[in-house]
């Protein structure tokens, strides 16, 4: 049996993209509370703070991203909300960035880049595709930190490869090391 899933937005999310949100939200329609000018482009559930409750990662994009994203030199952002859920099925926004998720014209002419996410224990992965002749794929992983309950940048890689030999594939993985401590907040592709 599919359970409905309440979603209660804390006070301090009051003014996400500028407008307020329902302070509950039925999971079933959620896109009735999305804001105006925006559409769901992906969700997906899991355990994003390695307490054993249900989290919800959300991505958002403009509706009319398509049609502006050639006319302007700022790409649209496509925002991503964090929720972290309790004991009582709650979510409440923990965290938001806008500028993890890869733009709609970012992935050359192949198109949209996006391709999806995948969340395990603790952590969570965006995926993206695009290129030409070249291809590239790029993995932006995040990790929980239980020391401040904050996500931060884990791991940031991919590979590439021409189409003409995809054999021959290159693959460029950087970590903590590289680009030393990134607050998922403040990460920008």
């Amino acid at each position: 049996m599919k359970t409905k899933l309440l979603i209660v937005l804390s006070v301090i999310s009051l003014h996400v993209f500028g407008q307020e949100f329902a302070q509950e939200i039925n999971i079933d329609s959620l896109d009735i509370y999305t804001p105006e000018g925006y559409a769901i482009l992906d969700s997906s559930f899991g355990d994003l703070n390695r307490d054993e409750y249900k989290d919800l990662l959300i991505v958002f994009n403009r509706v009319d991203e398509s049609d502006i994203s050639d006319v302007i030199d700022n790409p649209a952002d496509r925002p991503l909300l964090i929720y972290t859920g309790n004991e009582d099925g709650i979510l409440n926004l923990a965290a938001r960035s806008d500028k993890v998720v890869l733009c709609v014209d970012c992935g050359g002419v192949w198109g949209d880049p996006y391709e999806g996410m995948v969340i395990k224990k603790g952590y969570f992965t965006l995926e993206h595709y695009g290129g030409s002749n070249w291809r590239w794929t790029r993995y932006i992983t995040f990790k929980y930190s239980e020391e401040d309950a904050k996500w931060y940048l884990h791991k940031d890689g991919g590979d590439s490869y021409h189409s003409g030999d995809p054999e021959n594939v290159e693959t460029i993985l950087k970590t903590v090391k590289d680009f030393g401590i990134v607050e998922f907040e403040k990460f920008e592709y």
